[in-house]
């Protein structure tokens, strides 16, 4: 996955919207000692004046083997009025998933509670009881079902709010259908993580990232 870099989807003067590989991180590591790939350091080698902004402008994070949508600002007065429309509600975020397990309806949402363990923990502990301060919501919807048995489904997710780390992945898990490849939280082992942010709307754009394809034929 990571011979692949960071595709450009969308810029203007404010900001711009990225396809991220999976396979990368959103964020450096300190001293960037991971030595692996990572949107920041991208970012910052490919424009100096990145350099100023807090983690090079990403307004969120996407998980290692999430691919999609990321949204960078250019500027401090960009920054503060996009993560201000994330936090309102006023970016719209879509995400395609695989899962294993189907779920029990065509379409369906989820008001959780998602908390770290301990610090640095790498699994977050779902609860459907908790604090405001991490609640994550989500609406979804199946869009097909493939092979026999048990199966698997293709669901469309909207993160609704500025969303908790893990929250798609650990959601859909706590509903009985965990994503292929997220072996974290019971998914069957794959290539990949099978998440991918389809979908933004900013600023009354919509901006889509191309579905990867190892994603398959189920999706269009």
């Amino acid at each position: 996955m990571t011979d692949q870099i960071p595709e450009i989807l969308f810029e203007n003067a404010e900001f711009l919207v990225l396809n991220k590989p999976s396979g990368w991180h959103s964020v450096m590591g300190k001293g960037d000692e991971r030595g692996e790939h990572s949107v920041e350091k991208w970012l910052r080698d490919r424009d100096s004046e990145a350099e100023h902004l807090p983690e090079a402008g990403l307004i969120h994070r996407l998980d290692r083997g999430t691919s999609g949508c990321l949204i960078v600002a250019k500027t401090f007065e960009a920054s503060d009025i996009l993560q201000e429309q994330l936090r309102n509600g006023g970016i719209d975020k879509r995400y395609l998933a695989v899962t294993e397990g189907r779920l029990r309806h065509r379409k369906g949402e989820f008001v959780l509670h998602f908390n770290s363990r301990y610090k640095g923990s790498k699994k977050v502990k779902v609860t459907k009881v908790g604090d405001h301060t991490v609640r994550g919501r989500c609406r979804w919807w199946k869009l097909e079902d493939y092979d026999p048995g048990p199966g698997r489904s293709v669901v469309e997710v909207d993160l609704q709010g500025p969303g908790r780390r893990h929250q798609v992945r650990s959601g859909l898990a706590f509903l009985g259908a965990p994503l292929i490849g997220d072996e974290l939280y019971g998914g069957p082992a794959s290539e990949r993580v099978m998440l991918h942010a389809w979908w933004i709307s900013v600023e009354g754009r919509r901006i889509e990232a191309p579905v990867p394809e190892s994603f398959g034929p189920h999706v269009s």
